[in-house]
């Protein structure tokens, strides 16, 4: 019970940083999360790590080992939120990070590895349109030229955002790590999705992410008169965005069995009064797939109708790709490690794919990543109302508990109380 009241209480203090009434908004590199970062590093200190903050805006929190030079086993996770989003997205892995720190204090554990224990900058890709900023520049794969312009919905460049928060943007590079290798790479999430609870499985084994492609599109039309412009002279931008939107619906629906979506998730519309018809769109377009073959159809249809339209319309239309990742496989031998300790602790388990993109897919370049979902209610994420039973949180981080005290290899155990137990 102690246990329960410590971890929800610690889920509490990082989720009162928070903007508005609706759900959580704690959007990457402002004061709400700034604030949090800072909360969540005096948290790592209490807890006898050393912090430090990298050029990224990433928290990296260490714990060392008896023999510090070999390479850590890091536990990582995001705390940045979309707009009016849920409690769990993100912080359940960073709080489940601290909370196994913790247990091993208490029980006096100490690991042959350091551990560390990192929160990754601007996992969401809400603000910028561009996602998992932070375990990208730390695997050296940000592409700095590329990203330094994008704007936020109030015209605030990346660029600018960071030097607000005291970063400069222009040595984000120093934050990369690829010259290092980890022991091992865990992450706890949300499944984000309705597989665990609809199969009444409590754990998802992840043994591959899928990965977004994104583009902004602008649709160039004609702004004029809603009541003197007939209806056959309109060259109205937005119904030109409207035949982009469903047909990339039609080309993703072709390719479901492979799991591929597509997503128009930001629509500008100018000027955006009702009686003038609109000359200008902004589409922001999501679309991911754990095949690249896929989502290569769906793209190249996205391609096919801007010409079409371009040319039937007589509008311009400017594509621009802000992003194209690839899919990733995760350790075989972790998900192996994690079977097992499933089934010695009787845990109802499942092997899944993750249609949403994490940190942990960058980390591969580093060593073995293993990937831990939980059971979203409802499947609701990026909600308001997202939840996950505290239970369900707790036996997510049992297993993150065993899994890293098996990689981290135990040496001792420094509490009469504990001697002699199996902790994996």
């Amino acid at each position: 019970m102690e246990m329960k009241i410590r971890y929800q209480t610690l889920l509490d203090k990082i989720n009162q940083y928070n903007t508005g009434e609706k759900g959580i908004t704690r959007v990457a590199y402002t004061n709400e999360e700034q604030a949090c970062i800072h909360a969540l590093m005096r948290l790592c200190k209490d807890a006898k790590m050393t912090v430090r903050l990298d050029n990224a805006g990433n928290v990296i929190a260490r714990r060392e080992g008896r023999n510090n030079e070999l390479p850590p086993v890091v536990i990582g996770s995001h705390i940045d939120s979309v707009y009016q989003g849920g409690k769990y997205d993100g912080v359940v892995g960073v709080t489940a990070a601290l909370e196994i720190i913790q247990r091993f204090n208490e029980k006096g554990i100490v690991t042959e590895h350091p551990i560390e224990l990192i929160s990754f900058a601007c996992e969401e890709s809400a603000r910028f349109g561009v996602s998992t900023v932070g375990s990208k520049a730390m695997a050296g794969r940000l592409d700095k030229e590329k990203y330094r312009l994008l704007k936020d919905r109030d015209g605030i460049t990346i660029e600018k955002a960071f030097s607000l928060c005291a970063l400069d943007f222009t040595s984000i590079d120093q934050a990369s790590r690829a010259n290092e290798k980890f022991r091992a790479f865990f992450e706890v999430h949300i499944e984000q999705g309705p597989v665990l609870e609809n199969e009444n499985k409590k754990i998802g084994i992840v043994t591959g992410i899928a990965a977004p492609a994104r583009f902004i599109v602008t649709i160039f039309g004609k702004a004029s008169h809603s009541g003197t412009t007939p209806m056959n002279m309109r060259k109205d931008a937005f119904l030109g965005s409207a035949e982009i939107a469903l047909e990339l619906e039609k080309a993703a629906i072709r390719e479901e069995v492979h799991g591929t979506v597509a997503t128009v998730g930001v629509l500008d519309v100018q000027p955006g009064a009702m009686n003038v018809v609109p000359g200008e769109v902004e589409m922001k377009i999501d679309i991911r797939s754990s095949s690249i073959e896929s989502r290569t159809r769906v793209i190249n249809h996205l391609y096919e109708t801007i010409s079409s339209i371009e040319l039937r319309r007589q509008f311009h239309i400017e594509a621009k790709e802000i992003s194209m990742e690839d899919p990733v496989l995760l350790s075989s031998e972790l998900v192996d490690s994690m079977k097992q300790i499933c089934e010695d602790k009787q845990l109802a388990y499942k092997l899944m794919q993750s249609g949403a993109g994490h940190d942990a897919m960058n980390m591969t370049g580093f060593g073995p990543v293993g990937l831990i979902f939980i059971p979203s209610e409802d499947g609701l994420s990026h909600h308001p109302n997202e939840h996950t039973e505290l239970e369900d949180i707790l036996t997510g981080i049992d297993l993150l508990e065993a899994v890293v005290l098996h990689t981290a290899n135990v040496l001792e155990v420094n509490d009469e109380f504990n001697k002699g137990r199996n902790y994996f």
